[in-house]
């Protein structure tokens, strides 16, 4: 049998995703992955500068920082730029509203994100809900994986976009159908599609019946990277073949999934 972490580096996984709120990401050294990209979750779940200092000594270290938010605007209060260590490199994004102000969901993103790019012209521009501003940013395009992934990246590429796309998934290591429901059901509910299709009121985990299982259950090879370590790779093998480079997994079942 695999160990945690050799199935992830089989898996053809790139990098992991890690939330703050949910662990200590210097776990991410635990786990034989190059590239650790850390969520913003607010101001007060951001890594100290001695842990962050800790992982690029043997990672890359990706840091998300929403343009909008106080700290990194940076056509306003841009402190923490100054504040993050050497070495940190960037995914620019117009934030979560979950974790904005209404004064600061009310900042225009555009000029932001092009501010911020000239900043650092080697962050990747995450995608969600920004799609058009992010590709007239450049840089690498940080998406999230979903049905019309196949569709968008051809289209992409088609057009002559020839930058790195880096896609985003909720990675679970199993086939087991409760165990994908309880980790990713609730997240898969809240894209648009599914939340149309699911019955009112309809539970989202394992204890999920009739029409909302079947929905949950199919939208979750749209939403997320799940199944076997084989299962997983020829996902990742077939994505790559269209034009996804790199490929971010959020351990959904928690992070001792991805660590040996």
């Amino acid at each position: 049998m695999l160990t945690a972490s050799r199935a992830v580096s089989k898996a053809g996984l790139d990098a992991v995703a890690l939330k703050p709120a949910e662990c200590d990401v210097r776990r991410a050294l635990d786990i034989p992955l190059d590239i650790v990209a850390i969520d913003y979750e607010g101001h007060h779940q951001i890594p100290d500068a001695e842990t962050l200092e800790t992982l690029t000594a043997e990672k890359e270290v990706r840091l998300t920082t929403p343009v909008r938010a106080d700290g990194f605007d940076p056509l306003g209060d841009d402190s923490l730029y100054e504040w993050l260590p050497d070495g940190i490199q960037q995914v620019l994004v117009a934030g979560h509203p979950a974790y904005l102000t209404d004064e600061e969901k009310g900042r225009p993103v555009a000029p932001r994100l092009g501010a911020a790019r000239e900043r650092a012209p080697d962050a990747w521009v995450g995608t969600e809900g920004i799609e058009r501003i992010a590709l007239a940013a450049g840089g690498t395009q940080y998406e999230l994986l979903s049905r019309s992934t196949r569709r968008d990246v051809r289209a992409l590429r088609a057009a002559g976009f020839d930058g790195e796309v880096a896609l985003y998934a909720p990675t679970v290591l199993t086939d087991d159908e409760d165990e994908i429901l309880d980790a990713v059901g609730a997240y898969i509910s809240r894209r648009r599609p599914v939340a149309r299709a699911l019955p009112d009121g309809a539970s989202t985990d394992s204890s999920a019946e009739g029409r909302a299982r079947e929905v949950l259950v199919k939208a979750a090879r749209d939403y997320a990277l799940i199944g076997s370590v084989a299962d997983v790779r020829r996902r990742i093998d077939e994505l790559r073949d269209i034009g996804v480079d790199l490929f971010v997994g959020y351990p959904a079942r928690g992070v001792d999934e991805f660590v040996q």
